[in-house]
């Protein structure tokens, strides 16, 4: 478990004892939260539901979408440990450059036109330099003549770690190593978002979801109708103004490149 402050420490126990959540949960939305910059959080907790994504004053998606509840843990969690996060040291200060810090990559490289992180892996870009930290351990690529606008993870059969330049979608495998080990070919780590103005989106796809033929199998069956519901229910938050245009295009793209 990451190290924390004794108010950091005693937070976590509070929050597990009234929530009714095991220290590790708590911990891993502490984690999770405190990685999205306290606007935003990615999560893997079975205790909630399993995989979902927590947005502050906007959308909450938990693995059980129709549990109403659990969304409603999940919301009131989250903002407390933002809030928490915002007004506390929580983790313990660790001399920059070095891995846990916040300023993790290497000093001489200054600072970064953005950086994010997800579970067990950052990035930060700098200039012709991409830095990458994966347990612990980081890597640094030249990025050549990129120009990168944001870090993300192909979704489907290709787990592999991308990066978008001018001249498109590049596995950060293909670029040169300067120091450090090589990323794996494929990860199950996705990057969340921290510099807004820098990181530019996909392309989304089609906005009419096909419905699935009736020989496909039944769980394959399931899982579109089931998508294809979920869709429809963010359509829906759009046009009463719950979601943006861009957070339900964003939403519905992650949903359709999972499928």
């Amino acid at each position: 478990m990451q190290k924390l402050t004794d108010i950091g420490a005693n937070f976590v126990n509070e929050l597990s004892s009234r929530y009714g959540l095991s220290q590790d949960a708590v911990m891993h939305m502490l984690v999770a939260v405190n990685n999205g910059g306290c606007s935003m959080a990615q999560f893997n907790c079975p205790e909630l539901g399993g995989s979902g994504q927590w947005m502050r004053g906007g959308m909450t998606m938990v693995g059980d979408m129709f549990n109403s509840g659990l969304k409603m843990t999940v919301d009131n969690l989250c903002n407390e440990l933002a809030n928490f996060l915002a007004n506390n040291q929580v983790f313990p200060i660790i001399p920059a450059g070095t891995p846990g810090s916040s300023q993790w990559w290497p000093s001489h490289l200054g600072h970064p036109f953005s950086s994010g992180a997800q579970n067990n892996i950052r990035y930060a870009v700098f200039p012709n330099r991409l830095a990458i930290e994966l347990n612990g351990q980081i890597s640094i690529y030249d990025t050549l003549d990129h120009n990168i606008g944001g870090v993300s993870q192909q979704q489907g059969g290709d787990d592999s770690l991308t990066f978008s330049s001018q001249w498109g979608n590049i596995h950060v495998s293909s670029l040169p190593l300067i120091s450090g080990q090589s990323l794996p070919t494929s990860s199950n780590t996705n990057f969340a978002q921290e510099n807004h103005s820098v990181m530019q989106s996909t392309e989304a796809p089609t906005t009419t979801a096909e419905i699935p033929s009736s020989d496909m199998p039944n769980e394959q069956f399931h899982a579109a109708n089931q998508m294809i519901e979920i869709i429809t229910k963010l359509a829906e938050l759009r046009d009463m103004g719950v979601l943006t245009e861009e957070e339900f295009t964003k939403k519905k793209t992650e949903l359709l490149n999972k499928g």
